[in-house]
C-alpha cells in the first residue's frame, strides 16, 4: 500500500482516486477549486468512442481556413494568444504527417477500445448515470449530408458503428429542427454521461467513503535528489492530474509538455419533455447538443489561448444564434460556460511514469477525450502504482516523446 497525492480534481483525478483506493492505496486529492468550473464538469457529456482520429492530420489542416471562426466556423486562434497557439500549431504540423497520424490512430484505438467497458467496471457509474445509447449526427443539406456521411462511413471508428438513422429518429429530428434536416446517422457503441453533477458527486462520496481526502488548494511539485515532492504532503507517489495547468506542475522535473488550452463553450436552459434522449451533433455548425435532465445543452468552439484569457462573449451569442436559427425548443435565459481542455499537440494523452522523478505518474492532456477516457486512464495508473504491465501499451502516451531538459528536442 503507497501514500499517492494527486494534484487535480476533475474527471481523470478524481477516477484515479477511487480506483487507487479500491486498490488499498491511500490517496490526497489537491484540487484548487470550489465551483466545478474545470472542463470536466461542463463538456457535452459524450462518450466519444468513435473519435479514434487524432485531430492532429492532414484533413485538420486542409480544412482549417474553412473552419475559422471569422468564417463562421467553430476554429479560433485569437492574436491576443499567438505566443502560445503559434509554437503549438508548428508542432501539430509535424504531428500531422501521415506516419504518425496512422501511430496516433493505433494508440487511440487501443485506449477507445476499453473505454465503455471501463465505465461499466467503475463501481460509481450507475446504469442511470452512464447509458450507451449511442448518438446521432444530422446535417441541414443534401451535400454536407452526402459529404458527412461519405467522411463517417470511410472513417476509422474503432468499436463504434454507424448506419442511417432511422424513419423515426429522422422524424424527431425534423420536428425538433425548424431548419431543414437533409440526413442523419445513428452510432451505437457510443454513450452518455446523463448528468455531470451526479457523476462529480458520485466520484466525491466514494472518494470519502473509501478513506480518502480531498483537499480545496492548487498543489505546487519540487524536485528533490531525483523525486517528486508536494509541499505540505508527504506521500510515497505524486500523479499529476491537472488538466490544462499540468505543464507547469511537470517542468520543475524536466519534462517538457506543450500543453495548450483548447477552450470550448457552451450554453444551458431548462427544457421540459425534450424529445430525443441522446446527443445530437448538428455537424454543418459544429455544435453538439444534450440533454442533461431537465436542462439541455449547446456546445461547441475550439479557442486556442490562455487559460485564464477572458471569455469571447461573441462564442455565447454564435451558440444562442445557431439555437434560434435550428429553432430548437430551447429558451433563455441560458446559462453561459467555457472550459478549457488540455490539448497536446500530436492529440494523445500523456499518461506513465516519469523517466525524471522516480516517484511522479502523469495522466493529463486528453483533450476533447477526458470524460471518455478517465475510468481506463485510472486502470492504467493504478497498474503503475502497483508497479504491474499496463494491459494496454501506453508507450505512445509517454511525455518523452516531447523531450525535456537534458532529453531529446
Amino acid at each position: 500500500m503507497k501514500s499517492i497525492t494527486i494534484i487535480g480534481g476533475g474527471i481523470v483525478g478524481l477516477s484515479c482516486a477511487s480506483a487507487l483506493l479500491r486498490a488499498g492505496h491511500r490517496v490526497v486529492v489537491l484540487e484548487a477549486s470550489h465551483a466545478r468550473n474545470a472542463a470536466s464538469w461542463g463538456n457535452a457529456g459524450h462518450i466519444a468512442t468513435e473519435q479514434v482520429a487524432p485531430l492532429a492530420s492532414i484533413a485538420s489542416l486542409k480544412s482549417a481556413w474553412r473552419r475559422r471562426f471569422a468564417a463562421g466556423g467553430a476554429l479560433d486562434l485569437p492574436l491576443t494568444a499567438i505566443g502560445e497557439w503559434l509554437p503549438f500549431a508548428i508542432r501539430f504540423m509535424s504531428a500531422a504527417r501521415p506516419s504518425r497520424f496512422e501511430a496516433g490512430s493505433a494508440a487511440l484505438r487501443a485506449l477507445l477500445g476499453e473505454a465503455i467497458p471501463a465505465w461499466q467496471r467503475a463501481p460509481w457509474a450507475s446504469p442511470d448515470l452512464v447509458k450507451a445509447d449511442g448518438h446521432l449526427v444530422a446535417w441541414e443539406t443534401d451535400a454536407s449530408a452526402a459529404a458527412g456521411k461519405r467522411s463517417w462511413t470511410g472513417s476509422d471508428t474503432g468499436t463504434a458503428r454507424l448506419h442511417d438513422a432511422g424513419s423515426q429518429d429522422l422524424a424527431a429530428l425534423r420536428a425538433l429542427s425548424r431548419a431543414p434536416i437533409a440526413g442523419a446517422v445513428q452510432f451505437e457503441g457510443t454513450g452518455q454521461v446523463t448528468d455531470l453533477d451526479r457523476l462529480a458527486q458520485a466520484l466525491e462520496e466514494e472518494i470519502l467513503a473509501l478513506g480518502g481526502v480531498i483537499v480545496h488548494e492548487p498543489g505546487a511539485l519540487t524536485v528533490r535528489d531525483g523525486k517528486a515532492e508536494v509541499p505540505g504532503h508527504d506521500g510515497d507517489l505524486v500523479l499529476v492530474a491537472a488538466g490544462a495547468r499540468s505543464r507547469a506542475l511537470v517542468e520543475p522535473a524536466g519534462h517538457r509538455a506543450p500543453i495548450i488550452a483548447e477552450r470550448g463553450y457552451h450554453i444551458r436552459a431548462q427544457v421540459q419533455d425534450w424529445p430525443i434522449p441522446v446527443p445530437v451533433v448538428f455537424e454543418d455548425r459544429s455544435m453538439i447538443v444534450t440533454p442533461y435532465g431537465d436542462t439541455v445543452q449547446a456546445a461547441s468552439f475550439v479557442e486556442l489561448g490562455e487559460i485564464d484569457a477572458p471569455a469571447d462573449p461573441r462564442k455565447w451569442e454564435r451558440l444562442e444564434a445557431h439555437v434560434a436559427e435550428l429553432g430548437l425548443p430551447m429558451q433563455g435565459p441560458y446559462t453561459r460556460w467555457m472550459g478549457a481542455r488540455p490539448t497536446l499537440p500530436d492529440y494523445l494523452p500523456a499518461i506513465g511514469r516519469s523517466r525524471r522523478a522516480s516517484n511522479l505518474l502523469y495522466a493529463f492532456g486528453h483533450q476533447h477525450l477526458g470524460l471518455t477516457l478517465a475510468p481506463i486512464t485510472a486502470e492504467l495508473v493504478t497498474a503503475l502504482a502497483g508497479e504491474a504491465e499496463p494491459h494496454i501499451d501506453i508507450t505512445p502516451f509517454d511525455l518523452e516523446r516531447f523531450g525535456g531538459k537534458g532529453g531529446r528536442k
